[in-house]
């Protein structure tokens, strides 16, 4: 039988700094105590004067496998990850092609059985005309479906608000949401290249992606995720005016 206990470590878990012992079987943490010392184990490593943390989960990594291979792999990607304690990753959609079909989905689950070193999830991608496949995705393995509310990589953008509310009403698991409302980014850009002409630097960005484009596509998507009772999850907040829109509640229970 395959098993570690780790013994004297600093162990940092659950708010709290303690001595202790880990214990690990097949794999998978059996026991953490201040002593196992009395429990048999392969192979003993005393970790006295280290830290032990636990393993960390990143909900937004970009490992550009399939079709940017050249940027990174899953299996170079999950390498590093593990490399820094970060154990479990889920990543985005917009790979190339970009994750709008089943099958593709599928196929980023077999290339991270094959080489992920971590723990793997893989979202969904959303498009203005993928609903119905969306629907088909097995929620065991998901976690969850991305959407891009506002332009990003390739044809991610998701903008039209019928096909919103379809997404919103009907896919029965998390929504994760990149908020950026494109109308406004559209208009920004358009008075930025008039005054700066298309070089202009970066500083302008912020101004261009602005709080305002920030606000009124979460606010959107919070409305939207009230109204259908939507577990909604939106990534990367930009602006402080976006925390407004959240509190401690419970989420609402989805709508059958």
């Amino acid at each position: 039988m395959n098993s570690t206990l780790i013994t004297n470590a600093q162990l940092v878990n659950e708010g709290k700094v303690f001595e202790g012992d880990v214990l690990i079987r097949e794999n998978r943490i059996e026991k953490i105590s201040s002593t196992i010392t009395a429990s048999p184990a392969d192979k003993v490593v005393d970790a006295k004067g280290f830290f032990l943390l636990p393993g960390a989960i990143d909900d937004q990594v970009h490992f550009r496998e399939p079709g940017l291979t050249h940027k990174a792999t899953i299996y170079s990607e999950s390498r590093a990850a593990v490399a820094g304690g970060v154990t479990s990753f889920m990543e985005m959609p917009n790979t190339v092609p970009p994750v709008f079909t089943q099958s593709l989905l599928e196929d980023k689950y077999q290339i991270a059985a094959r080489t992920s070193l971590g723990n793997y999830s893989f979202f969904m991608g959303a498009s203005n005309d993928n609903l119905e496949d969306v629907l088909k995705t097995d929620l065991s393995k998901v976690c969850g479906l991305k959407i891009f509310m506002g332009s990003s990589t390739g044809n991610l953008l998701v903008n039209d608000e019928r096909t919103l509310e379809g997404f919103f009403s009907r896919f029965p698991s998390l929504i994760a949401t990149h908020c950026e409302d494109e109308a406004t980014i559209l208009k920004n850009m358009a008075e930025f290249k008039e005054r700066y002409g298309e070089n202009m630097l970066v500083k302008y960005h912020p101004l261009i992606r602005s709080e305002e484009a920030c606000y009124k596509s979460s606010s959107f998507a919070v409305g939207l995720a009230k109204k259908f009772g939507t577990r909604l999850h939106i990534l990367h907040i930009s602006t402080a005016k976006e925390t407004s829109l959240f509190d401690n509640t419970l989420p609402l229970e989805k709508k059958k």
